[in-house]
This record gives C-alpha cells, structure tokens and sequence, in this order.
C-alpha cells in the first residue's frame, strides 16, 4: 500500500526543491502536481517497528513502550524514541560508536522518573523525548544527573530555570565531553555547545 502525504508549500516553494536527475523524483516517490503542492512518500532510515528481536527481547522492548505510553506517542513514535535512544536508529548524537542495545523497562523507568523529580510534567517530558529521545539512553548516575549537578553548582540553574533550560534545550541532559575549545570531533555531546 503507497502511503501520500500532499505537502502544501507554504514553507517550500519550487526553487527550494532541487534534484540531480530526472529519475529522482521516482526514486523518492514524489509526484508533482502543481507549483502549489507536492506529494512527498516518507522514507525512514530504519523502521524502528520491523526490529529483528528475540522474543524476550520483544518483551521487553514493548515494556519499554508501555512505559512511555503515558505520553501519548503513537506506535511508531515510540518505536522510533526508543530506536534513537538504544541506537535502532541512526543518531547524530551517537555518532558511530553506539551498539544496538534493548532497553530495559527499570532504566527507562528511572530516567523518566528522575525527569518528573525535576519538576517536569508528562506534557514537559512529551516535548523533551520528541527533541531528545537519546536522554532514555544516557547514563542515569553518569550523565544525566551528573549534569544537572553541573549546571545547579556551576552555572547556578535549577528550579524553574532548568526546567525552562530543559524544554529549550534538553540535549544538556547527554553532554559527557568537555573539549575546552580543543575539538575532540564530538560536538554532538560537548559542553562547548553550552
């Protein structure tokens, strides 16, 4: 079954489409049918949904998602925050050197509860999960709270300003390389970008 989505370009106008071939359009399923709007197939990089686990590991995989239930993610949503977390799907963040873990339901469990601890309620936590999924796969003792402790002792955040800091830029959760301004090629998870 061919999923469409018509697309209305009120943030992309032609100009901003650009393909190398002729036969591209065929190749990423997209058919135009005016100036005004494009019909775009979504491709994923990896369907979080079609994993190849063992049974076991299925079961606790959909624990995992029953615990994120709370959110009112969609399957795949889940799927994929998941994916993203336990290195499913490809990350930027992880760059290459994360391994394909299956989370288990405690950790999971902890981290959001460790989350809710900070003042964040599930609306808040809806919104940090969906611009940084990879938190669920951070470190609890190592990263997570070891950066919040950094950011109340050295920067003097807490309270309502990290909460307000963590909806606006959770990624500070997974920061664990400080490079000093010597690139370490990890920016993804380097305090310089603090």
């Amino acid at each position: 079954m061919k999923t469409n989505f018509v697309v209305a370009a009120l943030h992309i106008s032609s100009s901003d489409v650009k393909f190398s071939s002729d036969d591209i359009s065929s190749q990423i399923g997209v058919t135009c049918t005016s100036l005004s709007c494009r019909k775009w197939k979504l491709h994923s990089t990896t369907n979080a949904s079609n994993l190849h686990l063992a049974d076991e590991e299925r079961k606790t995989w959909d624990s995992c998602k029953q615990a994120l239930s709370t959110f009112n993610f969609n399957i795949k949503e889940e799927d994929k925050i998941l994916g993203k977390a336990f290195g499913f799907v490809h990350s930027p963040y992880w760059g290459e050197d994360r391994n394909k873990e299956v989370p288990e339901y405690d950790v999971v469990n902890g981290i959001l509860n460790y989350l809710r601890s900070l003042n964040l309620s599930d609306e808040d936590l809806t919104k940090l999960l969906k611009k940084f999924p990879e938190v669920l796969g951070c470190s609890l003792e190592d990263e997570i709270k070891n950066n919040v402790q950094v950011l109340e002792k050295q920067w003097g955040i807490k309270g309502k300003s990290l909460r307000n800091l963590l909806l606006r830029n959770p990624k500070v959760l997974g920061f664990n390389i400080d490079c000093k301004g010597d690139c370490m090629a990890q920016c993804t998870r380097c305090w310089v970008r603090f």
